[in-house]
This record gives structure tokens, C-alpha cells and sequence, in this order.
């Protein structure tokens, strides 16, 4: 096959994601930290994302400067409303992917290929992947799926039943 200017033209190449990717990774691992019911400090960061505490720091302060969290030297780590939905949503996509390589695609869940999905993915494709998977609220580790804006119906039925 002979490739055209014009086919080389409709495929876009997307660079200086890096950033964005290491922002959510931060931002997903503080959610995760504070979702175990732990106190999100530099220390719990750092181990878990497997980094020196001086990096945390140093991305603390420009999340910090994003309005992504509240952090102050010495002071605990609290998630933006802003960083919170940016939290929430890599979760989201960590345990959605989770539930398809397990039970869809039933392959072995590679947490690697994961980790380079979730930050591509739309909220148009979050919510259509969740919709096949027939609203999951766990993934296979037991952890629970935060609800997105396709599964209002099914939230509001699960509390309109625990009332009952």
C-alpha cells in the first residue's frame, strides 16, 4: 500500500502528554491513599508511587500552584475540587480497564498497559466502556468503582433500595 501526503496528514501525533500523565498519576495516587482511609502526607505518596520524598514535594507545590491540592510544608495533602475529579476519573479508568482485561477480554490484567490506557481516555469512552461492562462497581481487587454520569440511573436506584 502506498501511502498518500493526505494519509499522513489525517493521523495527529500527540506529544507533551508526559506531564499531564505524571499529574494524574499524583493526583490518582493521593486519591487512592485517602480512599484506603489513610492520612495523605509526602511519605504515603512516595512510597507508593515508588519516588523519592523530594519529588513529591517539589510536584506537591506545583499541583499546589495548579489548584489541583492544598499543601502547605508540614501540612497534610488535601485534593482541589479540580484535582479531586481529575483523581476520581483516573481511578475510574484504572478499574473499569481492570474489570475488561478480567472479565471481558478474560486475559490476565496487566497493570503496565493499564497505567498507559487510563490517561487517554474521554469520558465519552469511560462511560461507553462502562455501559458494556454493565455498570461494574468493583474491580477485580475488590476496590469499588466511583460512579460516572452514565450510572446516575443505577446510583439513584441503589439508594432508592437501601432505604427501603
Amino acid at each position: 500500500m502506498k501511502i498518500s501526503p493526505e494519509m499522513v496528514s489525517e493521523e495527529a501525533l500527540y506529544l507533551g502528554t508526559a506531564e499531564s500523565e505524571h499529574t494524574e498519576m499524583y493526583l490518582k495516587a493521593i486519591w487512592f491513599i485517602r480512599e484506603m482511609g489513610k492520612e495523605i502526607k509526602v511519605s504515603s505518596i512516595a512510597k507508593l508511587l515508588n519516588v523519592k520524598q523530594p519529588s513529591v514535594v517539589q510536584m506537591l507545590h506545583k499541583l499546589n500552584d495548579s489548584n489541583l491540592v492544598s499543601y502547605e510544608k508540614g501540612n497534610l495533602v488535601q485534593l482541589t475540587q479540580k484535582g479531586e475529579k481529575i483523581g476520581k476519573q483516573m481511578i475510574r479508568n484504572t478499574r473499569l480497564l481492570e474489570v475488561m482485561m478480567n472479565d471481558a477480554l478474560k486475559i490476565e490484567i496487566d497493570e503496565e498497559m493499564v497505567c498507559g490506557i487510563e490517561h487517554h481516555m474521554k469520558t465519552k469512552f469511560t462511560d461507553a466502556l462502562c455501559i458494556l461492562l454493565k455498570h461494574p462497581r468493583f474491580c477485580p481487587h475488590a476496590h469499588p468503582i466511583p460512579y460516572g454520569r452514565c450510572c446516575r440511573t443505577i446510583k439513584e436506584e441503589e439508594k432508592e433500595y437501601s432505604i427501603k
